[in-house]
């Protein structure tokens, strides 16, 4: 579980950094809403899901199919939460003992007691009993790991990628419309997870540049800047994050 905070020289990272822009290719996966068709505490298996699903198109640099991990899946297998929470680093501890589906396997649904096995079924006619698709695809992860402050969360993105991070998402962030969020906060208190993709920096003040799942209405396109290197007015993202590798199988 090494960092690559530990072997990336920070003070040559450059001035800012973004995964959805990198020489004008875009290496982020699609943004999603938690709460569609209804309310569900997912962010968890959501943040993680998105930052792994972006480290398996950096690693495969951008190859057809866009791979895209299944977030109901970790619901319906316990795999690190429910939809009244749960832990990213717990779903990435799921991932690598037992795997996780493609979204097609398991869709979406914001619900809690759906069956875990077998992972994926197709339902072909009317009337007719669904059958367990044998050769769909489990991915799985390497390595786990957590940093916190904004050297180690530089390092980590930059060489490999999205991270999960824990946040207070207080009310005026759910009122963010957009621009760079600063809001004090002497003790944040961590309620959500995101994912971190890069940062930048806009007239001296540095941001993280960070993905939410609450749909693209919201913020910036689904987006948000938030202040860089100050824990009491960042709502604690620096606090505590968490990365995987990707294992990408043979064929893809």
């Amino acid at each position: 579980m090494i960092s690559r905070s530990t072997y990336v020289d920070v003070a040559s990272l450059p001035m800012e950094w973004d995964w959805r822009n990198i020489s004008g290719r875009n290496y982020v996966s699609h943004n999603r809403n938690q709460h569609i068709p209804q309310y569900c505490g997912s962010c968890w298996a959501h943040g993680s899901t998105s930052a792994l699903n972006d480290r398996i198109n950096i690693v495969r640099n951008n190859t057809w199919p866009e791979i895209t991990l299944s977030p109901q899946y970790l619901i319906n297998c316990n795999g690190g939460g429910s939809c009244d929470g749960g832990d990213p680093g717990s779903a990435y501890e799921f991932i690598q003992q037992s795997g996780i589906v493609e979204e097609s396997c398991a869709p979406y649904q914001a619900v809690n007691g759906l069956e875990c096995a077998p992972a994926c079924k197709t339902c072909l006619g009317f009337n007719e009993t669904c059958n367990v698709v044998k050769t769909a695809q489990l991915w799985n992860v390497s390595q786990i790991g957590g940093v916190s402050g904004a050297a180690q969360m530089q390092a980590e993105i930059f060489a490999r990628g999205p991270i999960a991070c824990s946040i207070d998402a207080t009310d005026k962030l759910v009122a963010y419309t957009g621009g760079i969020f600063s809001q004090f906060e002497l003790f944040p208190m961590p309620n959500h997870i995101i994912s971190v993709v890069g940062w930048g920096s806009e007239n001296g003040q540095k941001y993280w540049i960070v993905r939410n799942s609450w749909g693209t209405y919201w913020g910036e396109n689904g987006w948000f800047r938030i202040v860089m290197g100050d824990s009491h007015s960042n709502l604690g993202i620096e606090n505590d994050c968490v990365w995987a590798t990707p294992i990408i199988p043979e064929g893809f």
